[in-house]
């Protein structure tokens, strides 16, 4: 078994950029290019995630085969059914959903099960990195500790 690590919560992007079904891929790309972001949440309108749309969804689904992005909308090439993770969800777990899934993003749900946050493997990346660093930290200080007990 292994031990508790943070909670999705601690990494979390806050801010959800959502957009109904309805919205054409042209309004997805200028909400994602207003607001900086790479993936839009699909919501009902109760804030429920329906799907995703990434960028690479706006450029593969519509862009590459010349249909135009005016008229698709967003519940045309949103990725469903929608992988999840609540807000006091374990990291690992959330890791563990994006393999099983093969997805980089998952929407965060409330326990009413709206969208309040985003989780992208990115946030993840800093988190790992520490823990790799803390075990480089404790190889070296063991190898220190040896080397001199040795001598």
């Amino acid at each position: 078994m292994r031990a508790k690590t943070a909670a999705v919560s601690d990494l979390a992007t806050r801010e959800v950029v959502m957009v109904g079904p309805p919205a054409t891929l042209l309004e997805c790309a200028q909400a994602m290019r207003n607001r900086h972001v790479g993936s839009l949440v699909v919501a009902d309108a109760a804030g429920k995630p329906l799907g995703i749309v990434t960028d690479r969804d706006l450029v593969v689904e519509a862009l590459a085969l010349q249909l135009d992005p005016a008229t698709l909308t967003a519940g045309d090439v949103m990725s469903t059914p929608v992988a999840t993770v609540r807000l006091d969800d374990d990291l690992f777990d959330a890791l563990a959903r994006m393999r099983e899934r093969g997805v980089r993003r998952l929407p965060v749900v409330d326990a009413q099960g709206r969208a309040v946050g985003v989780l992208a493997v990115d946030d993840l990346l800093g988190v790992l990195a520490e823990q790799v660093d803390s075990v480089v930290r404790v190889l070296k200080a063991e190898q220190t500790r040896e080397a001199v007990t040795r001598q």
